[in-house]
């Protein structure tokens, strides 16, 4: 697979994550459903702004890891391959639990009192499993002998893609027919994703 095909790959799977349900995910499109377009591009960009460091750690680490080689390269491929198989069992457990029960996901935290894009920031800073989700994903795509600016490129996928299309979310849900199918297609984003994610896990384990 030649470098751009694996940079769209990459890049469709970050947009599968950033649209299944998550804690940015959530309180974006209940903030931008309650307060207008405009508060939920500006929490878009502060969601973005906490990618820009939450990026760097998980894939500068993970591509200082594999270029060393030995013991703790492979120990990282194993986990990663173990977290993102655990990542997908959970979300294809979801999406038949909502399936077939017909439950829907659990609304957004309320609405706080700092500006959005604070907000933001502050939710994705302040969640740790953002590192090791970004470390695990973007592993596969460490893997082997790549060039200088490779780990660069799929920084820039993370957070100039991450902020692009959650301030077009943002926008996008103020057309009323888009929320109701946005509730209804999330199981069906949790499923593409998860299967997408079990197929990294493979791939990682295999080597």
């Amino acid at each position: 697979m030649s470098p751009l095909a694996e940079l769209l790959a990459f890049a469709g799977i970050m947009a599968l994550g950033q649209f299944s349900p998550g804690p940015d995910m959530l309180l974006l499109t209940r903030s931008s459903l309650a307060e207008g377009g405009r508060a939920g591009v500006a929490m878009a960009f502060g969601i973005g702004t906490g990618l820009t460091l939450h990026a760097a750690l998980a894939i500068f680490g993970t591509a200082a890891l594999f270029s060393r080689g030995g013991v703790a390269a492979e120990l990282l491929r194993w986990a990663a391959a173990v977290y993102l198989g655990w990542l997908a069992y959970g979300l294809l457990m979801e999406c038949f639990v909502h399936v077939y029960s017909g439950s829907r996901p659990a609304s957004a935290p309320p609405r706080g009192r700092r500006g959005p894009f604070l907000r933001g920031l502050l939710c994705n800073l302040l969640n740790p499993k953002v590192v090791v989700f970004l470390a695990a994903v973007t592993a596969p795509f460490l893997q082997g002998a790549r060039p200088a600016w490779w780990p660069w490129a799929l920084w820039g996928v993370v957070v100039l893609q991450g902020s692009t299309l959650w301030a077009a979310w943002a926008l996008a849900l103020q057309w009323a027919p888009l929320r109701g199918g946005y509730r209804r297609g999330g199981p069906w984003i949790d499923l593409a994703f998860g299967l997408l994610l079990l197929a990294l896990a493979v791939r990682m384990a295999w080597g």
